[in-house]
């Protein structure tokens, strides 16, 4: 496919690194010759300096010839203007990412496709959603929803170990650490599967075999009315719920979380030291958000608010570092559930050996929004894994494609891709080796990163 990438910023880089790997044909334009220089030189792309909003400069990039033209600068005007030229000079499909909330709304998006831009992205509000379905709970890193949340993807740190058959549990127990997959499913039946395991910096598709160490990163697939299972599995029964919440930094991302969170929790404080700031934010933020002037890391400030009483501490500010320590701290002081928004994929690791919770990246919550365009399977949704590097992608069976014509255990997927669950007619349920799969299934793939382009096949 020949994709054009307009805006060499955070998430027009990622882009671009992301296609390269998968040798797609792609122009990168932006104004910014140094940025192109360095990217050119890193990437198997081509760049081209000119202002995206040039008609020239898109004719020079021969968007008349693009199968996708994605505008991803940081100026949303320059954003919808070039996307309407590109469509106009030819390009099969368009993506513009915006700023406005107004802009979302279904009504407006209507109004942009007959315009010709077929899709707008909100990075602020796809890293809301996740926000929001990570902080319910206190004892998962992170959630994934499917069909209505009938149908989970959610990642637990494992910790101590505890025999399988022992009668008297304790709750803070760990009954899966020490024990394979194969054990734990005739221990426990197959409520769940275990779709990926973090360990040592690395991330595995598991078998029957594999066996779940402390310190291990578990992702697991799940319906609703098998949470608790998991819970009282992984020794997470103590944890509190979580009911209160406290939002460090006022930005845009604050503004859109405090929404998605008061529709989940009894209380949200949000900090913010730009007093100018935070008289705007009253206007801005959902009326269950309490707005308070002062440094994230003001403890005075944070003990005289109740920061002993908050269950989770969601830090959004533009300073990485900061985010870190702030949840650091946090889980110091016994908050179980921290979020940190982390945009330097340098400090993943750091922030995962840190058990600071939950990582939040915009620009690749955004990148794996726009890369489900490039699949030909029919495809949903896409998820990266922050943390696990790895994707989860929602694929809409075909009829007549090869997975309805084989038992899972005979389609022969790919290394490292593993078929967690799927809804059909609405209904939620796992999927094992001997589910046929049928037109209009629902199916949800994890697959370790690089494996997802290799899928797309057996859905189209």
């Amino acid at each position: 496919m020949k994709i054009v990438i307009a805006g060499a910023g955070a998430v027009g880089t990622h882009l671009a690194r992301m296609l390269s790997n998968d040798r797609q044909d792609v122009v990168l334009i932006d104004a910014d010759e140094n940025k192109l220089f360095r990217l050119g030189s890193e990437l198997d792309i081509m760049t081209l300096v000119r202002q995206p909003s040039s008609i020239e400069g898109l004719k020079d990039a021969e968007v008349q010839r693009a199968d996708l033209f994605i505008a991803v600068t940081p100026n949303e005007s320059e954003n919808l203007t070039c996307a309407m030229l590109a469509r106009q000079l030819g390009a099969k499909q368009t993506v513009a990412r915006v700023d406005n909330y107004e802009y979302m709304k279904p009504e407006n998006l209507e109004l942009f496709k007959k315009i010709g831009i077929e899709s707008l992205i909100y990075p602020e509000l796809l890293a809301a959603e996740d926000i929001k379905a990570s902080a319910r709970y206190s004892w998962v890193r992170q959630m994934w929803e499917f069909n209505n949340g009938e149908l989970l993807l959610l990642s637990v740190k494992m910790h101590d170990a505890n025999p399988i058959g022992e009668k008297e549990i304790s709750n803070k127990d760990n009954q899966l650490v020490g024990h394979t997959l194969k054990e734990i499913g005739i221990a426990h039946g197959h409520n769940f599967h275990v779709v990926a395991i973090k360990r040592d910096g690395e991330t595995i598709s598991p078998h029957g075999d594999e066996k779940i160490l402390p310190r291990d990163l578990v992702f697991f697939m799940t319906t609703k009315e098998n949470l608790g299972e998991i819970r009282h599995l992984t020794g997470k029964d103590d944890y509190p719920a979580v009911k209160h919440s406290l939002l460090i930094g006022g930005g845009k991302l604050s503004v859109r979380a405090s929404w998605k969170l008061a529709s989940i929790h009894d209380g949200i404080k949000l900090i913010e030291p730009d007093r100018a700031r935070t008289e705007m934010l009253q206007s801005l933020v959902s009326p269950k958000t309490m707005i308070l002037e002062g440094e994230g890391y003001d403890v005075d400030l944070l003990n005289d608010e109740g920061y002993g009483n908050m269950e989770a501490l969601i830090a959004l500010t533009d300073n990485d570092q900061q985010n870190i320590l702030a949840c650091v701290a946090a889980r110091r002081r016994g908050i179980r559930k921290t979020i940190a928004q982390v945009e330097n994929l340098d400090y993943f690791d750091m922030a995962d050996d840190l058990d600071i919770g939950t990582i939040i990246n915009k620009k690749m919550i955004a990148a794996s929004h726009i890369y489900r365009m490039l699949l030909k399977g029919d495809v949903d949704n896409v998820k990266m894994l922050a943390i696990g590097n790895a994707d989860v992608a929602e694929f809409v069976v075909k009829a007549g494609s090869q997975v309805t014509k084989r038992k899972v255990m005979d389609l022969h997927f790919p290394s490292g891709v593993n078929i967690g669950g799927m809804s059909r007619d609405g209904k939620s349920m796992l999927v094992g080796g001997g589910t046929q799969l049928q037109a209009d299934d629902k199916v949800v793939v994890v697959c370790i990163a690089g494996t997802l382009k290799k899928l797309d096949k057996f859905f189209k």
